[in-house]
């Protein structure tokens, strides 16, 4: 996660990243021409999550740094060329974003079953989806038909999404420009519920929060305890923690470790301290499918971004079909 952008940046590119679709997205999209495609990614999803539980979690994150940056369009999964700097190296994905190579297995096995028929784009819905139901959480029924772009950006990656530090009323702003509420914000931040972060996202809150050399006095003394040990100051930072205190179950522990003041990020626990989305995370806290109803609200209405642009269907989710040869 990276800088927000200033206020006119944001403004232009919501002249292109809209709500509105740039064709009909709706359920069961591949039923007559690919009708196995949604069963095909559960079952690759269900054997990385086998063979590496963390790779799940990694995987259900796609769907946020590619959606808010123009559009779900699947720009995040292209690679670097001699002519384009793509958006794994952004400032919000660089050393953050892993498991690639689970969406290239997912495409193989679909480009065997399908060729040429389900898009990179609908994949990274597809897998968000999955990750979330096999790790406990709700399932639900995504809208699909999406397309593949034809470039990427670095720079508007890097522009656009929220870094660590970021409080409660930055979150909120940026996400309202999506047409996303208070109530999805805090809703999609249960993503957290899984997964793990590094010690870099945190080393400003265990030992310079706001530049005052102290720690961030949110942290209940126990758990400051244990980041200090995990993450301390001579410590590689990419040292990972556990972002809930089960971070292989998706439930919804991560609002109880708010509300405990045990949030691993900032960006969580401001939360918590931010009076307009305390009243959230205390609902959600207490009531778990009240989350898991918003969560899932929150995800369709995520999904629903696109920016109207020219794309295709990649059969090489890395690039773009034009290109021949790796570059």
């Amino acid at each position: 996660m990276s800088l927000l952008p200033s206020l006119v940046f944001v403004l232009l590119l919501l002249l292109m990243v809209t709500m509105a679709t740039a064709g009909p997205l709706c359920p069961g999209f591949y039923s007559q021409t690919c009708p196995q495609a949604e069963a095909i990614v559960r079952d690759v999803m269900r054997k990385a999550m086998a063979r590496e539980p963390r790779s799940v979690a990694s995987v259900m994150r796609f769907q946020f740094h590619d959606c808010f940056v123009n559009g779900c369009d699947a720009s995040l999964l292209l690679d670097d060329t001699q002519s384009m700097l793509g958006e794994k190296l952004a400032l919000s994905n660089i050393n953050s974003l892993r498991s690639f190579e689970v969406v290239d297995e997912v495409k193989e096995a679909l480009e065997k079953a399908c060729p040429g028929v389900v898009s990179c784009a609908d994949i990274i819905i597809m897998a968000a989806r999955d990750a979330v139901a096999l790790t406990g959480g709700p399932d639900w029924e995504v809208r699909l038909g999406r397309k593949d772009s034809l470039t990427a950006s670095q720079e508007e990656s890097s522009n656009i999404m929220p870094s660590p530090r970021t409080n409660a009323t930055s979150l909120i702003d940026l996400f309202s420009k999506y047409n996303l509420s208070v109530k999805d914000l805090v809703a999609l931040s249960g993503s957290h519920s899984i997964g793990k972060a590094r010690c870099f996202s945190i080393m400003f809150r265990l030992y310079n929060q706001s530049g005052s050399g102290k720690p961030d006095p949110a942290i209940e003394p126990g758990f400051r305890e244990k980041l200090d040990k995990l993450c301390p100051l001579n410590v590689d930072q990419n040292v990972t923690g556990d972002l809930d205190a089960t971070a292989q179950l998706f439930d919804n522990q991560y609002f109880k470790d708010l509300v405990a003041g045990r949030g691993f990020l900032n960006s969580d626990q401001t939360l918590f301290t931010f009076p307009q989305t305390r009243k959230y995370v205390k609902l959600f806290s207490t009531d778990e499918n009240e989350f898991f109803k918003a969560f899932v609200e929150g995800m369709l209405k995520l999904g629903e971004l696109q920016s109207g642009q020219p794309g295709e269907i990649r059969t090489n989710c890395r690039k773009v079909n034009s290109q021949a040869v790796d570059v």
